[in-house]
């Protein structure tokens, strides 16, 4: 109830499910590793395989314990070679099939061997084949017939006609050309495994009389696979020259379609990713001022193959109306062009508007930098000033003097809210500039562009501006003090000077 395909490789699932590692789903890439014909030949021979002590990581000493296991104990001959298996992404399905079955044969043959018995003896013809199948003859005789019928290269001079010339062709290979695949691979299959048995046997191989052998199987599937390939190539050009409308609308088709399909970079992959990247999220004004140019300049260049896009759908129209054969496709690829460009527009809009809103955003951050520098140069001016006007020293001789320099620190003192009203204003304007990068992820570049006075400076200076305030209330408050005991020690002095004074006067006199 299956092909001979299929139930080897379910007599091969069976056997081989014991074994870890291995699971066959195919003829090719299952058995890459080796582990597979190991477990084969241990399955059924234990005593010749130590499987336990093969690894997966090792396919070559693998490949080569099997097919050596297999030529010696088992007389299966080395077909295949392992670094062919190993250095190639998908191993040959036909040729380890064809080993595999030689497997299957020895095995479950093998209480049939020893008295000749169970071997079929092949007829000329290889009848000996599942029902329904061609024999070898047979399989040739349609070789030969349809060589003949793809090698013709007669001119349709309808469109229907040439229509009907490809659907023939498409229905040799959808219905035709598969079950003779599939018949050529058993006859292969089949011959290999009788070779095997009689090997087994001690008898000697099977020779075909000339013109009925598996070789003249592949020479003639070979010529018979250069037929088809001239049929299609034959097939495309009459398809395109159905008629001489038709013929110059392909070759129009062919050209427009290359042309909007070659625009570069504009329709491949790597124009969509760098339409759709936010490069600007870490560039400054004038860099995303740049992008824009460049963007514009893109735009430009878009914009002019409209007219190709326009074109393009026109033509496909046309060839739609004109009953083209090739319709399908023509739909297909000029679906495939409009919905590129669709996206290209798209995405060319959507970078438009982001690098917009990030100029925008910038340009309000770059102001907030500018009116942050106008400010802050100023305000730490003034700072550094305060801070050398209350570290000053300062020498009086009267209380009138020192009354005026306390007058003068107390005006000071009464323009502090003011100025850190100022500050916290300064300071605002930065915060607010972080405010909109944040919102917007934006990166701003470490200082501001327009002044080297950082809100950390503004910060220090105000603290240190708070701490000498006090510290110069003390001292004029201490100068005081003397001033006062000074203009006590002032006065008394001036009533004593006044009673000795006309004392020594008289004396003198």
């Amino acid at each position: 109830e299956t092909s001979a395909k299929e139930g080897l490789l379910l007599w091969c699932q069976r056997k081989t499910a014991p074994y870890k590692n291995v699971n066959v789903q195919n003829f090719h890439i299952s058995w890459k590793d080796g582990l597979a014909f190991n477990a084969l030949i241990h399955r059924h021979r234990p005593e010749l395989i130590e499987y336990d002590k093969l690894r997966k990581d090792d396919p070559v000493t693998n490949l080569n314990n099997a097919f050596e296991v297999a030529e010696k104990y088992l007389d299966i001959p080395k077909m295949l070679d392992a670094e062919d298996i190993v250095n190639t992404a998908r191993p040959d399905e036909k040729a380890i099939m064809t080993y595999v079955s030689s497997f299957y044969h020895a095995f479950s043959g093998a209480q049939k061997v020893p008295g000749a018995s169970g071997i079929f003896l092949p007829d000329p013809s290889f009848r000996n084949l599942p029902p329904g199948s061609s024999s070898l003859p047979q399989l040739l005789a349609w070789i030969q017939r349809t060589i003949p019928w793809l090698e013709a290269r007669d001119p349709q001079k309808t469109i229907p006609a040439m229509q009907q010339k490809l659907e023939d062709f498409r229905e040799y290979r959808r219905v035709h050309k598969p079950p003779k695949v599939q018949e050529k691979c058993q006859l292969e299959i089949n011959f290999n495994t009788l070779q095997t048995k009689l090997r087994l046997s001690g008898r000697p191989a099977f020779m075909p009389s000339e013109g009925r052998m598996v070789s003249d199987i592949g020479a003639g599937w070979q010529r018979l696979e250069q037929a088809k390939k001239g049929h299609e190539e034959w097939g495309r050009v009459q398809g395109s020259q159905g008629c001489p409308h038709t013929c110059a609308q392909v070759r129009r088709w062919h050209r427009e379609g290359s042309g909007v399909s070659g625009v570069s970079p504009h329709l491949c992959p790597g124009k969509e990713v760098a339409l759709r990247d936010r490069d600007s999220g870490t560039a400054s004004l004038a860099q995303v001022r740049a992008l824009l140019r460049k963007h514009e300049a893109f735009e430009s260049d878009l914009a002019a193959h409209q007219d190709r896009v326009e074109q393009i759908a026109a033509i496909a129209q046309e060839l739609n109306e004109l009953d083209y054969y090739d319709s399908p496709s023509v739909n297909a690829r000029c679906q495939k062009i409009c919905d590129q460009w669709d996206l290209l527009g798209s995405l060319t809009h959507s970078r438009r508007e982001a690098l917009e809103k990030t100029e925008k955003q910038l340009e309000t951050i770059d102001e907030l930098h500018l009116e942050y520098a106008k400010r802050a140069a100023p305000f730490n001016n003034w700072m550094e000033s305060a801070m050398e006007d209350l570290q000053d020293m300062f020498i009086v001789h009267t209380i009138e003097e020192i009354q005026g320099l306390i007058a003068a620190h107390d005006q000071f003192k009464s323009t502090l809210p003011d100025a850190d009203k100022e500050r916290e204003a300064i300071l605002g304007i930065q915060r607010e500039a972080q405010r909109i990068a944040d919102l917007h992820g934006i990166q701003l570049p470490g200082n501001n562009p327009y002044t080297s006075v950082t809100p950390q400076i503004i910060n220090s200076k105000w603290e240190r501006v708070q701490q000498l305030v006090p510290k110069r209330d003390q001292a004029l408050q201490e100068e005081q003090s003397r001033q006062n005991s000074n203009e006590h020690l002032r006065r008394q002095f001036g009533s004593q000077a006044n009673r000795v004074g006309p004392w020594i006067q008289t004396k003198m006199e």
